[in-house]
């Protein structure tokens, strides 16, 4: 009995092994004809599909590498094809880089692309802008993406950059490997010194406009000295950049009032910029791109006609000497304050912020402060901002708010405040005078004598928005940074006349009167 048990025993697990590896068998067969069946690819005969026809990679600076740009490559038959080259037009000389199937080249062969399915290609590129130098300071560059297949002429996609040509101002290399550093409070940064004579720039204090000027870290104007920013110049930060203004040196931006045609297109830009140089479409209102301009203790300066944008601060000020004057200045997408004075004296018509994380305007440790026809913005998209802070330090004699004065100014934005005012002691003079201030208020400062609920010396003939559905500022379009008012606007025709006098708006449009518009911009009917 036992040796029958046994041998029925074995019988059994004979059968079950010839039943699995029949199926095993069965299984071998059917995975190697669906892969045969998988790789089967044949030969593109054309009617790929792509996302774009023209790749344009934007406006580059010479030797600056690009972004990184997709294609999408569409193959909608049903069979599974391959490419039998995808090539750049130019081959190895071109000055456009690929990466497809995650291999960089130029040229590649044998692409396969299943039924149905699609692949990325990856384009970037550098460009040396000496190498197709031109009067006019720019070069448009192309090339073409071509797919080959067996029917005839490849199928292509043309890819445009426009090169611009530029100064480049960065601290030099020594020959022991080390870089210039400026000192600043008791460390080094990564910056350096203008020079009168650099041998590729030459007078680095008179910045012209005939082709853009690049800053690779902290540009500093010394002790004494004087910048002179000529009308249409664009300056350009790459990232921890900025601009530094030494003891009593002086910065002038020179900016003039563009010219346009009848249809609005500029004919001569005369603006200066300050900005990041970052140049795609998607980088055009990012903040936070580049550091500030920073004019330190007893520095001096003007900005006329300027545009300060996607900074960290647009501008930062310590305790200056004389008057900082501003006239016809925008400063927008500034990651924490637009313009952060600390004890310092300005002077401002036509001054226009907006999107700032932090505050547009911070009059910060006292100071004297004069706002005429200006438009104070904040529709950051987060709640913890306002348009305006002010506020005197610990209410010392050296933190004094001499004067804070605004008149015929817009205060509004997306929160609740249009204003933020922190008073210690009694050092604290300020006026509004005919301006069109936010203020929801639910009980908080219902009773606090800083705020124009309960102070009406201070906010002379001001309107207070109090809720959401009157005295609006019918802004085109704030997000937007377009601060022009509607007809509706609660601003229309409400200022002094008095302090508008023989003045133009930040467009050079005259204001007349008896009657003018509060903020930077007279109104327009919108269309």
């Amino acid at each position: 009995m036992k040796f029958k048990k046994n041998q029925y025993f074995y019988q059994k697990q004979a059968l079950f092994m010839r039943h699995y590896l029949y199926i095993l068998f069965i299984g071998f067969v059917l995975s190697l004809t669906s892969c045969r069946q998988d790789f089967e690819f044949e030969p593109s005969s054309g009617g790929l599909e792509f996302s774009k026809q023209t790749v344009y990679l934007d406006t580059v600076f010479t030797n600056i590498g690009s972004s990184t740009y997709t294609l999408k490559v569409y193959n909608n038959s049903d069979k599974d094809i391959k490419i039998p080259t995808l090539q750049l037009a130019e081959g190895q000389n071109s000055k456009y880089r690929l990466m497809v199937d995650g291999i960089p080249g130029k040229v590649f062969n044998n692409v396969e692309l299943l039924a149905k399915d699609s692949m990325f290609i990856f384009i970037e590129t550098t460009i040396d802008y000496s190498e197709y130098a031109n009067p006019d300071s720019e070069y448009l560059y192309t090339d073409k993406i071509e797919f080959h297949n067996i029917s005839g002429a490849p199928q292509t996609v043309d890819l445009v950059t426009l090169v611009r040509d530029a100064y480049f101002l960065y601290p030099k290399r020594f020959g022991d490997g080390t870089t210039e550093t400026l000192p600043i409070g008791g460390e080094e940064i990564y910056g350096f010194y203008l020079d009168h004579n650099d041998p590729a720039n030459g007078d680095e204090y008179e910045w012209i406009n005939d082709k853009p000027y690049v800053i690779y870290g902290y540009a500093a104007v010394p002790d004494n000295e004087i910048l002179n920013i000529h009308p249409g110049a664009k300056i350009h930060f790459h990232a921890d950049s900025g601009l530094i203004i030494g003891s009593n040196a002086t910065i002038n931006s020179n900016g003039t009032p563009s010219t346009y045609d009848v249809d609005g297109n500029v004919i001569e830009d005369n603006e200066v910029v300050f900005e990041s140089d970052r140049l795609e479409p998607d980088f055009a209102d990012v903040p936070g791109q580049w550091g500030t301009i920073w004019m330190t203790l007893n520095s001096n300066g003007k900005f006329n006609n300027t545009t300060i944008k996607n900074a960290t601060v647009g501008l930062l000020i310590d305790k200056n000497t004389g008057t900082l004057n501003m006239t016809n200045v925008q400063i927008y997408n500034c990651s924490n304050y637009g313009i952060l004075a600390k004890t310092a004296t300005i002077d401002g018509k036509n001054v226009v912020i907006n999107n700032c994380g932090q505050a547009g305007l911070a009059c910060s440790l006292g100071g004297d402060y004069n706002f005429t026809h200006c438009t104070f913005a904040n529709y950051w998209p987060r709640p913890n901002q306002v348009p305006v802070s002010i506020d005197n330090g610990d209410g010392t004699a050296p933190f004094a708010l001499v004067n804070a004065n605004f008149t015929n100014c817009i205060i509004y934005g997306s929160s609740s405040y249009g204003i933020s005012l922190k008073k210690e002691g009694n050092l604290f003079d300020y006026n509004f005078r005919n301006c069109l201030i936010k203020f929801f208020d639910f009980g908080q400062f219902e009773s606090d004598p800083l705020y124009p609920i309960a102070n009406t010396t201070d906010y002379t003939n001001c309107i207070i928005a109090r809720n959401s559905t009157t005295n609006k500022p019918d802004f085109l379009n704030p997000t937007n940074n377009r601060l022009i008012i509607g007809e509706d606007s609660a601003a229309k025709g409400t200022a002094d006349f008095s302090f508008s006098t023989g003045t133009s708006d930040i467009l050079n449009k005259e204001r007349f009167g008896p009657l003018s518009d509060m903020g930077a911009y007279n109104f327009i009917i919108f269309e």
